[in-house]
């Protein structure tokens, strides 16, 4: 006989979301808590998520002042709400966040995580700080790439791994060691009315990646970073698979200032499909929308859409490659042989676009042996220094205008078969 379980709803700033089972509520500070900003009160948050996951369910409140944190582990039916003026803190011991395992990578836990969970929420008007500060030098004092097995990862901050029914609102997230949410094979995920910061030179503090996810909503999100605002992603450089898909996530109405722009890729050895953008504003990021992958680490990825989109001083405007960490292809590029980490990108809409005081207008480089197809770029108009290249694509161009300081403004490629209008 098959049970059916009917959750009540709460509404929080306009979206609908899962409650817990239970209406037990857990304080942190009848676990002795202190928020002090300097005792350590991981033992006591933990305590009360336990309690509450032991009642079926509930919420625990982090209701002021600054509890300072190693991981914790968040359970099924938990909500999570950091109040108005209470910080959670990543303790600033680097000892207390343990190496493990992460996304098949070795790395770090992270400040919050859940695992193989359900009906998770992550509330109010508090902030979850990663304390990151100490983490973005190296022994040498260089920057580390952040890709995917090149470096043992600092800790994340927020990862929900293979979880779903997920929700985050109104909270601020900041300053992770490396990328700050981070939804793993997880499903039916929300994050809407949330900041996401780090300063403007801090390492790979990606603000929301979503890795192998599938119906991933993200909403009038503000992402002030040091890296990606958006990266999704599916798989690892090199990976022996199985890797699922990134697949129906939707973008709407976010605020993207200093970062690397609202990427798909590069590690999508999984593919992305069903990924849409619309009423997104760029201000002074390296790049606006990107889509990047290698043949080291692609697959297939389509049915994509941006639509309704301004940038301002955005130093590229248009980015697709399929030669990631570069840009455009080596030389003497030729063709190689298609196996199952080759990129295919396909069917890519881009609309409404008007972006001005950028370095570069677009660039788009496909492989030789797999060309990017089906690109529509309509109603574009982008003023930058240097225009808009295409290069191994099949592409059409209606009612775009480019205005260049210098240089040619569209330059198509012998290799590319270009439709205008």
């Amino acid at each position: 006989m098959r049970m059916i379980w009917i959750l009540p709803v709460v509404l929080v700033l306009g979206v609908l979301f899962a409650a817990p089972a239970s209406a037990a509520t857990c304080d942190p500070a009848r676990y002795g808590a202190k928020a002090d900003g300097v005792s350590k009160d991981t033992v006591a948050i933990q305590a009360a998520i336990d309690a509450c996951a032991a009642e079926g369910g509930g919420t625990v409140t982090l209701t002021h002042g600054t509890y300072v944190s190693a991981p914790i582990l968040l359970k099924s039916n938990i909500t999570l709400d950091v109040a108005a003026g209470a910080i959670l803190l990543g303790s600033p011991d680097h000892g207390d966040y343990p190496a493990t395992t992460v996304f098949r990578e070795p790395g770090m836990q992270s400040l919050i995580s859940a695992a193989n969970a359900h009906d998770i929420a992550i509330t109010g008007a508090g902030t979850i700080d990663g304390n990151g500060k100490s983490w973005w030098v190296d022994a040498r004092g260089k920057r580390p790439s952040g890709v995917m097995g090149q470096v043992v990862f600092r800790p994340r901050l927020i990862v929900f791994d293979h979880c779903k029914h997920i929700s985050m609102t109104g909270v601020t997230v900041q300053n992770s060691p490396s990328w700050q949410v981070v939804p793993y094979y997880s499903d039916d995920v929300t994050i809407s009315h949330i900041r996401v910061l780090a300063p403007q030179d801090s390492p790979n503090t990606d603000a929301i990646d979503p890795f192998a996810s599938s119906h991933v909503k993200i909403d009038h999100v503000t992402a002030d970073t040091g890296d990606d605002n958006i990266a999704i992603k599916s798989g690892a450089i090199n990976s022996p698979g199985p890797d699922d898909a990134a697949r129906d996530i939707t973008i709407t109405d976010c605020t993207f200032l200093h970062g690397h722009g609202l990427s798909i890729g590069s590690e999508l050895a999984g593919g992305a499909q069903d990924i849409h953008a619309e009423r997104i504003a760029f201000t002074g990021t390296d790049q606006g929308i990107r889509i990047k992958a290698n043949r080291d680490r692609g697959h297939d990825v389509g049915n994509i859409s941006f639509k309704d989109i301004t940038m301002i001083a955005v130093k590229t405007a248009i980015l697709i490659s399929e030669y990631y960490p570069n840009v455009e292809p080596p030389a003497g590029n030729a063709p190689a042989p298609i196996g199952r980490l080759t990129p295919f990108f396909h069917d890519i809409t881009i609309e409404n676009v008007i972006a001005t005081g950028g370095k570069v207008a677009a660039v788009v480089y496909g492989l030789p042996e797999s060309q990017v197809k089906g690109l529509v770029l309509r109603h574009v108009w982008i003023v930058a220094e240097k225009g808009m290249v295409i290069s191994d694509a099949e592409a059409v161009l209606d009612d775009v205008k480019v205005t260049t300081a210098q240089g040619q403004a569209i330059d198509i490629r012998p290799s590319a078969r270009v439709t205008t209008h």
